[in-house]
């Protein structure tokens, strides 16, 4: 598949009722530490079969009705505007039984395995079934088009094999990331 394939289809790409992939570059731009994400010299080196986590969510929806006044985040501590739902593991290598979550418009972290890597976009396959996949429809299995942009974390099984990928200057450069 050529690149202006895979660009194309990352710029036709649309999901339902608004959602989109959250850019991680962006949420730590304007979140700090408190929004981390792996550095671009090693997202570059991800590589098909390596599972990569991703956030899709839509700005039209918020908070549920009976969600506590000040709901805070259990990762970082603050205010929470909107829960999102999130994924511990690829549900090819941890299978869970099938959770009915009702639909309410939250955001949505899950992994993807890589099945092509080309310049910054990747072609994914989607690796957990989706609580709110009828709202984004969006489905275990279906494949869609990122950005390394949009790469939030790497699963910790692959860290080897990129740091074995990586030349001596981008070891370096991750070093000076990891300070």
């Amino acid at each position: 598949m050529s690149a202006f394939t895979l660009n194309d289809q990352f710029e036709r790409q649309v999901f339902a009722n608004g959602y989109v992939l959250v850019n991680g570059v962006q949420m730590h731009a304007e979140n700090g530490q408190r929004f981390q994400i792996p550095p671009a010299v090693l997202k570059k080196h991800v590589d098909n079969g390596h599972f990569v986590e991703i956030r899709i969510d839509s700005p039209r929806f918020s908070a549920h009705p009976d969600a506590p006044a000040n709901c805070v985040c259990q990762h970082c501590q603050e205010e929470a505007t909107k829960p999102i739902l999130a994924h511990e593991q690829p549900a090819t290598l941890l299978k869970l039984p099938s959770q009915e979550v009702p639909s309410r418009g939250w955001g949505e972290e899950f992994w993807v395995r890589v099945s092509q890597h080309h310049d910054q976009l990747l072609k994914v396959v989607v690796d957990n079934p989706l609580y709110e996949a009828r709202l984004h429809e969006l489905h275990q299995g279906d494949e869609i088009v990122i950005h390394e942009d949009h790469i939030l974390a790497v699963h910790s099984m692959h860290r080897q094999e990129l740091l074995l990928q990586m030349s001596a200057a981008e070891l370096k450069e991750l070093a000076e990331w990891l300070k």
